[in-house]
């Protein structure tokens, strides 16, 4: 039997998703028979998204260039897309900066009126990628398989979620147990 190409990525939020992932415990060693982590902040040291990825979780919402760019090439290169958990699915916290209008309000706060010793907004090229107008969930952007909730979803409902699809099943995302947010 062929292992299932597996991927997360996190993009614009706090990594409780994928430290959710991890509280799987004993249960990642049992899916470690069925999966081959092929790209993940988490443990991993690559840098390129790899091509014919079956599946990947996506947390975080897109609050930059580099999200975007990252987001559609996995699009791309994924089988299965899975928004995993809340700032995927609505963009919850990291969308909170929407309400003050546009990006320059937002740098100002950071980088001139909290700035420490020599507050300036950073210009360079790769220092910080630049900041999209909003905030935005996944699926807005993408084409989205499955959607995983919860801030962070549990770890009960991270297995629920994945071990069907291991046997090449769909899970099913219904009741309160698989679909609450928050």
């Amino acid at each position: 039997m062929d292992k299932i190409k597996f991927a997360t990525i996190w993009l614009a939020g706090c990594s409780g998703c994928h430290m959710s992932f991890l509280d799987l415990d004993e249960w990642l060693i049992d899916l470690s028979e069925f999966v081959d982590v092929v790209y993940s902040p988490v443990g991993s040291d690559l840098k390129d998204y790899p091509e014919n990825v079956d599946v990947c979780l996506v947390e975080g919402a897109v609050a930059n260039e580099d999200n975007l760019e990252l987001l559609l090439q996995v699009r791309e290169r994924t089988k299965m897309l899975i928004s995993f958990g809340d700032c995927a699915v609505t963009a919850n916290v990291p969308a909170m900066r929407n309400m003050l209008g546009s990006t320059e309000p937002v740098l100002k706060r950071c980088y001139l009126e909290l700035g420490d010793t020599t507050p300036q907004i950073p210009k360079d090229p790769g220092i910080v990628p630049e900041l999209l107008d909003r905030v935005r969930p996944i699926h807005e952007l993408v084409d989205i398989d499955l959607f995983m909730p919860g801030c962070p979803p549990p770890a009960d409902r991270i297995k629920a979620t994945l071990a069907p699809l291991v046997e090449g099943k769909q899970p099913k995302m219904e009741g309160r147990e698989m679909i609450k947010f928050g």
